[in-house]
């Protein structure tokens, strides 16, 4: 049967998209949030940039603002590239470094630590990231590694357990809450919601952090899939350094993309097995769009059903004991 599948099954209509995405903004913002504007933590990356210049096409400029929170492990370019495209939208931006929030809650000395239980030479001086198999090289369980590099260059991989990959995950979400809570604090005082940055497939594989990240009033992309919002980034008129620029996490010390780190797989070749996977369509099928095997396919969508089940606590609201019927108008 032919499904219609091919590698341009994802290309979107971008005009008609920013007009519904910024009809349903100002929509939420005004019956539903009843916020006068949004604020929106903008890394240099695709997805936030995207976020903001749809924030600005539905509300005006003169009611959005930028945060840039940076920290001492963030990539040479992280704060330029923010301000490129902040600049480039004629938004107000606030730098708000975190480095000191950061020291003040022990973040980079409970980094240290748990490292030194895998490399015992680590010190605060070097630079690391995590990192996972690629999952077309890897047949069994992908087991995260770290990779640390020293003050001299040298380098070191090491393999983590569970404890120390989930102290490191553990400590590393401060930057996310930290973020986070600077985005509440601007938002409360100036009536504004917080706008969200993630894509559908970070939505859809639960890559955020849980009161991190994860947390906004309104998520404008995220039944975008990547490939699509960087179809609109170019149609909005995102800087073309940010739209040539790899995804990338910008959360550890040692420069770090998001597959190595997390989707094991590029997001052209991701965005359409994830989309494939939600249509029902089969391995055979789209194993020549994507350019790999059935096989490789089926361990995508293996991955995917995976990565679902992993991260569902992160998409649950606060469980109550028993309904509060009174207060729950319409939730």
């Amino acid at each position: 049967m032919n499904t219609g599948f091919h590698k341009d099954i994802l290309k979107v209509d971008c005009e008609r998209e920013v007009n519904h995405i910024c009809e349903r903004i100002r929509l939420l913002l005004g019956m539903e949030l009843k916020r006068r504007g949004l604020v929106i933590g903008v890394s240099g990356g695709i997805d936030s940039s995207v976020t903001l210049a749809l924030a600005v096409r539905a509300v005006g400029k003169e009611k959005v603002l930028v945060l840039q929170m940076p920290e001492k492990h963030s990539a040479d370019e992280t704060l330029w590239l923010s301000g490129l495209v902040a600049d480039r939208f004629g938004v107000q931006k606030i730098h708000e470094d975190i480095t000191g929030m950061l020291e003040a809650v022990g973040f980079y000395h409970r980094y240290a630590e748990t490292v030194r239980t895998v490399i015992p030479a680590y010190t605060e001086n070097w630079k690391s990231k995590i990192v996972l198999p690629n999952i077309l090289e890897s047949k069994g369980y992908s087991i995260f590694s770290i990779v640390a590099q020293s003050p001299e260059g040298g380098v070191i991989k090491g393999r983590l357990d569970l404890k120390a990959y989930l102290g490191i995950v553990a400590a590393t979400n401060f930057k996310q809450r930290i973020r986070k809570m600077l985005e509440y604090y601007h938002a409360d005082r100036l009536n504004y919601a917080v706008a969200g940055t993630p894509n559908r497939l970070e939505y859809d594989q639960g890559f955020f952090v849980k009161l991190g990240d994860g947390a906004a009033d309104v998520k404008p992309i995220a039944h975008l899939y990547k490939s699509q919002v960087y179809q609109i980034a170019e149609y909005l008129g995102v800087p073309e350094e940010i739209r040539k620029r790899p995804p990338t996490t910008d959360t550890y010390s040692l420069a770090q993309s998001q597959d190595e780190f997390y989707f094991q797989l590029s997001y052209d070749k991701l965005d359409l097995c994830l989309y494939a996977k939600n249509n029902g369509i089969s391995t055979a099928t789209v194993a020549p769009v994507v350019g790999l095997t059935p096989e490789q396919v089926q361990r995508t969508f293996n991955d995917i059903d995976a990565k679902r089940k992993t991260t569902r606590y992160l998409h649950l609201k606060p469980q109550l004991i028993e309904s509060v019927v009174e207060i729950e108008r319409g939730m």
